[in-house]
């Protein structure tokens, strides 16, 4: 196979000529514009199993593949949510994707919300038809929603060695698709414990009891709107597992949130607008995205974060394939493309989000070394061990549980 060869003259300049002039953007932008869709999602409890099959469909229905006669795949992604060359009209992966394969992109950023891209194509899968889209990106809920109603496609194996071969082990398994037999994630998201070192004067922050308790932070504590990532991370600080929980569990954390509140511990629960106050110290303390804070400190030496002993929450943003998907096999050859170390560490050096590659560290070295040796870009194994997702939800728990939320945070 031809070996993969992005269009730049110095990987390590090229990465930080990039980083400059995007200031941050595409990881800020890209959980703005999340913020209130995933509020809003709802997944169910699914029973597939096992690896994906060669030439097997469940669930998913296939129309008649164009891919070997029409070389082409129409993706449709987030905005700022791959990498993009200096003069912001090329996409250097997707570019070697087409000179390996000989297959074109019609590449789309038409995701800015969940449930508002759900409503788009909702009606043409109802309706058995061709949604114009060969692969997309979801977040994980969401992918669990479209899998339980049999919208997207069983993936055939024998297309993805690279992506079988080198998925993570952290990702290999989620509860909503066993085996990743529907998806693969495109990009793997982590929610830790963020601070501002001068606005803390001295506090320690190590745990999500600390924001929630210590008198000295009280007013300059910030939550997340996300109610998985926001009653995710309690839970854990109260040793309960996210995986696993009740609704008495359930119920026990939003009882302790709302004794923070009601104290004034916190100043307010926010979407991705909490980087401005952590910045400038109006917050001191925050559960935040990992994405967000490698970007603030890329400009602001005293933010800083820390993995809470009782562990952090992850999800992933998902590539499917829908059906009546005109070109399936040849939107499988790209989703193997992006798990080729070469183009994840490229992805990775510029987006900033958790790559779900395995081994692509010597890779993201060689473009930008400080980002091989962030964490929160490539997670270490003893990482990876702290991570956890939250459980699929019922429609039922699903609006239950939000319906509590939103009353906790006057949504």
């Amino acid at each position: 196979m031809e070996q993969y060869e992005p269009d730049r003259t110095s990987q390590a300049e090229a990465a930080a000529i990039r980083r400059s002039l995007r200031s941050g953007r595409a990881a800020m932008t890209r959980r703005a514009l999340m913020g209130g869709a995933l509020a809003a999602g709802g997944a169910g409890a699914l029973s597939a199993c096992g690896i994906p099959a060669a030439g097997k469909s469940q669930g998913g229905v296939s129309a008649d593949d164009h891919s070997a006669k029409e070389k082409v795949v129409r993706f449709s992604n987030w905005p700022e949510y791959i990498d993009v060359d200096d003069s912001g009209k090329h996409r250097p992966t997707l570019d070697a994707f087409r000179k390996q394969t000989g297959i074109s992109v019609a590449y789309t950023e038409d995701i800015n919300d969940n449930d508002e891209f759900f409503g788009k194509i909702q009606p043409q899968l109802a309706a058995g038809q061709d949604t114009g889209r060969d692969l997309i990106v979801l977040t994980d809920w969401l992918a669990a929603r479209m899998i339980r109603l049999g919208y997207v496609q069983k993936l055939d194996a024998s297309h993805l060695p690279h992506a079988f071969a080198n998925l993570s082990e952290q990702f290999r398994s989620p509860d909503w698709d066993p085996g990743r037999a529907y998806s693969y994630p495109w990009q793997g998201i982590s929610t830790v414990i963020a601070y501002n070192k001068k606005a803390l004067n001295g506090v320690e922050v190590k745990s999500v009891s600390d924001l929630l308790d210590t008198p000295a932070l009280k007013g300059r504590v910030g939550l997340l709107t996300e109610m998985r990532d926001t009653v995710g991370m309690t839970m854990l600080d109260m040793g309960k597992d996210p995986a696993k929980f009740t609704d008495d569990d359930y119920d026990a954390v939003l009882a302790r949130l709302q004794k923070a509140v009601d104290k004034g511990q916190i100043r307010r629960f926010t979407g991705n607008d909490y980087t401005s106050d952590l910045s400038k110290g109006d917050l001191a303390a925050c559960v935040a995205w990992g994405g967000d804070i490698v970007q603030l400190q890329a400009d602001n030496p005293d933010v800083a974060y820390v993995i809470p002993d009782s562990g952090y929450m992850t999800s992933t943003d998902n590539m499917l394939i829908p059906n009546k998907a005109r070109h399936k096999t040849n939107a499988e050859r790209l989703i193997d493309f992006y798990y080729q170390p070469e183009p994840a560490a490229e992805l990775a050096a510029y987006i900033n989000y958790v790559s779900p590659v395995a081994d692509v560290k010597p890779y993201l070295a060689k473009i930008d070394k400080t980002a091989a040796d962030n964490p929160l870009i490539l997670p270490d194994k003893a990482m990876q061990a702290k991570s956890h997702a939250f459980r699929s939800l019922s429609s039922k728990e699903e609006a239950a549980y939000q319906a509590k939320f939103a009353k906790l945070t006057g949504a």
